[in-house]
């Protein structure tokens, strides 16, 4: 364990599994106590037990990041059992790979409410205490899809480049208090999402995610670990000025300069 975030306490949304699992583990290995907010519970309390195996201090809420009261309770939850929350990690998201015409209001608002709404909520609810407190960080996994668009994920894609507008402007609101937010920009990655869509009956959505990973220059779909190391460090205080950027994790998908 090395112990670049010591005596720091994190949130993970979504934490229990894929993504928020890997950035867990980092977090952990890094000296980090854990909070996990998801509506998932059984992951959740796993991957909690895991770390505190490893005699690092976690604690879990079980909400719906959609609901902001049950956001707030879960944050309130968190801060009693750690202390404050000097990071978080917008991780949470959802989406089912459909053709936009097919999507109707309900799929829409679900899409919505989980991948916009929901970071909103928790970033608004952690944002207000670290601005009290005087610093923080604020990492949000968004997806090369909101920088680019992505066939079958039109509504998923329109909610992530909303988190990275919401990223770059509360980070200028919130500089001058020793904040930032950034945004982890993920290509296709395994996750439980696309494993659902690959092993499912729905050939439509294996074309499209078979397309994408040939279209990937390292010609590999990537890992929840290939994410992990990025969002950690812009935890960390060696990314201390660096503050409203995306950072692409595509295997070369795409290039942004």
């Amino acid at each position: 364990m090395n112990s670049q975030l010591d005596g720091k306490v994190a949130l993970v949304t979504g934490g229990g599994n894929g993504i928020g699992a890997a950035i867990v583990r980092r977090l952990a290995a890094s000296g980090a106590s854990i909070g996990i907010i998801d509506r998932d519970e059984r992951p959740a309390r796993a991957i909690a037990e895991e770390v505190r195996s490893a005699g690092v201090a976690a604690a879990v809420a079980v909400a719906d990041i959609s609901d902001n009261a049950a956001v707030v309770s879960g944050v309130e939850s968190i801060e009693a059992a750690l202390g404050p929350i000097d990071i978080l990690i917008n991780n949470a998201g959802w989406d089912s790979l459909m053709p936009f015409l097919d999507n109707d209001e309900a799929h829409r608002d679900l899409i919505i409410a989980i991948n916009l709404k929901g970071p909103i909520n928790v970033t608004h609810a952690v944002l207000t205490r670290m601005v009290g407190r005087g610093g923080g960080r604020i990492v949000t996994i968004s997806s090369d899809a909101g920088r680019i668009g992505s066939t079958g994920q039109a509504v998923y894609s329109a909610c992530k480049a909303g988190t990275i507008a919401l990223s770059k402007s509360i980070a200028r609101e919130v500089a001058r208090h020793g904040i930032t937010l950034n945004v982890v920009a993920p290509g296709p990655t395994r996750t439980k999402m696309m494993e659902d869509a690959l092993d499912g009956d729905d050939v439509n959505a294996k074309h499209i995610l078979e397309r994408m990973t040939k279209a990937v220059p390292m010609r590999r779909m990537g890992e929840p670990e290939d994410v992990a190391g990025i969002a950690v460090f812009l935890a960390t205080d060696e990314a201390a000025f660096i503050t409203g950027q995306v950072i692409s994790v595509s295997g070369g998908l795409t290039m942004h300069g």
